[in-house]
């Protein structure tokens, strides 16, 4: 009789902890790993989003590891550096601004340079050099990210050419410069642009504020300055 109330015991405290235990995991407190259930791909994750995340890495000199879809200490080390280098919070964990900042907001590629026609990229390129010449890297690949995000908005044509040629868009096309040969920096971040990097964040319009002279472009809300832009939504 007292090894069955022991037993009962034992069987009671034993769910009281796993229903506590998925009571706070359920509610995003933390994983066995540490993180919280936000986190969506972490050191000890496998699987498609992995690939995808080693991906775009092994692309940007980031991983030189396999794309095996497990989350090891390579995939870990890597984003950290990409975290750093896109002055995200350095944590190893791919959660959405860090996935965000990959073009992959939900673990899925949404773009691919080798999907757009060579005349889009050179355009893209030509957009670049007339609008960031001499800005950081990580900039010209922002100023094309918001061609990319123009047109997922339905305010905004959807065409690279449609969004570039909008009347009064760019300084650049006024102006002529975006005439001028792209160089192989500007080629580059258009096709950085293009297969889904995104270090604007989702921005829609970017301004130079010491040149800036129109007072609507103050009100929107900045969510990152790179170089002399601010991107803004």
């Amino acid at each position: 009789m007292q090894k069955t109330k022991l037993l009962s015991c034992f069987l009671v405290l034993a769910v009281t902890i796993l229903l506590c235990g998925t009571a706070l995991y359920g509610n995003g407190v933390t994983n066995l790993y540490g993180y919280s259930r936000a986190a969506l791909s972490y050191y000890g994750s496998s699987g498609q989003e992995v690939k995808n995340i080693q991906s775009k890495l092994k692309n940007w000199g980031y991983y030189n590891g396999a794309v095996d879809g497990i989350y090891g200490y390579q995939t870990y080390t890597a984003v950290r550096d990409f975290q750093y280098k896109n002055k995200l919070e350095v944590d190893g964990v791919a959660g959405p601004e860090t996935l965000s900042a990959l073009g992959l907001p939900t673990g899925e590629a949404e773009s691919s340079a080798a999907n757009w026609k060579s005349s889009d990229v050179k355009l893209l390129a030509h957009l670049i050099h007339g609008e960031a010449r001499g800005e950081p890297y990580t900039g010209k690949v922002a100023v094309a990210a918001v061609v990319m995000n123009r047109i997922r908005d339905s305010r905004f044509p959807k065409t690279i050419s449609g969004v570039i040629y909008q009347p009064g868009a760019f300084d650049a096309v006024a102006d002529g410069q975006i005439n001028l040969e792209p160089d192989d920096s500007s080629r580059k971040a258009a096709r950085d642009a293009l297969n889904g990097w995104d270090p604007s964040y989702g921005c829609i319009y970017y301004y130079n504020p010491s040149t800036a002279t129109s007072n609507w472009i103050w009100t929107r809300q900045i969510i990152v300055k790179i170089g002399k832009h601010n991107f803004a939504k």
